[in-house]
């Protein structure tokens, strides 16, 4: 009877604004997948880039866990912070004593709660209205 292969990794969920990201961490070297691309084909910006790997160079974990991400909705910049608090989160899955306070210290684990303002009536957008005349 074949053995069956559990390959272990850690599940993280992360949000911002509209986009979502589903974060896989599997042990390995390091490589950072997102949506089938690898992150400089994926990410232009090379700030983009940093937002990504900042909770892995936190915790110094980045040679550890090669990330595979799935990420939709929103724009990029969006996605960049969506993937970073999914990172977090897979971390804190990780090892919850290790990495729990250093990330939480850094603001990784905190949902940013700033969303898009709604449209108002009367208005033309969330807050531009026509050029006042007094007359």
């Amino acid at each position: 009877m074949a053995k069956k292969s559990t390959k272990v990794y850690y599940y993280g969920t992360g949000r911002r604004k509209d986009a979502v990201a589903r974060v896989r961490l599997v042990p390995g070297t390091g490589k950072i997948t997102i949506n089938d691309k690898d992150i400089d084909e994926y990410f232009g910006l090379d700030t983009l880039k940093l937002i990504v790997r900042q909770p892995l160079e936190a915790t110094e974990t980045a040679a550890k866990f090669d990330v595979i991400a799935s990420a939709q909705g929103g724009g990029i910049s969006g996605q960049a912070g969506a993937i970073r608090h999914g990172i977090a989160r897979a971390l804190v899955v990780a090892d919850e004593e290790a990495y729990k306070s250093t990330l939480k210290a850094a603001g990784f684990l905190t949902r940013d709660a700033r969303m898009k303002e709604r449209k108002k009536p009367g208005l033309k957008k969330a807050r531009k209205a026509s050029q006042f005349s007094k007359r």
